[in-house]
């Protein structure tokens, strides 16, 4: 996989160097559950902080949709 760069609101979550997609996905998770944003009932569900909100563009999404999202914030 080759090098992405992350945006600048990714970029916050993930660090600013350019990422393999597996990687920038593996870092957004552990930043997920450091914080502890999976849903407590449907554990498929994250719930955007501050942070993650402008990269969602919602409050709540499902993990596959996830990665979708994410997609548009690379280059």
């Amino acid at each position: 996989m080759k090098p992405l760069q992350p945006s600048e609101q990714l970029a916050k979550v993930v660090g600013s160097k350019p990422l393999p997609r597996t990687e920038v996905v593996k870092k957004l998770w552990q930043y997920i559950k450091k914080n502890d944003l999976q849903d407590k009932k449907n554990r498929r569900n994250i719930n955007a902080d501050a942070n993650l909100k402008p990269i969602f563009g919602k409050g709540t999404v499902s993990m596959f949709e996830m990665t979708k999202l994410v997609s548009k914030h690379l280059s």
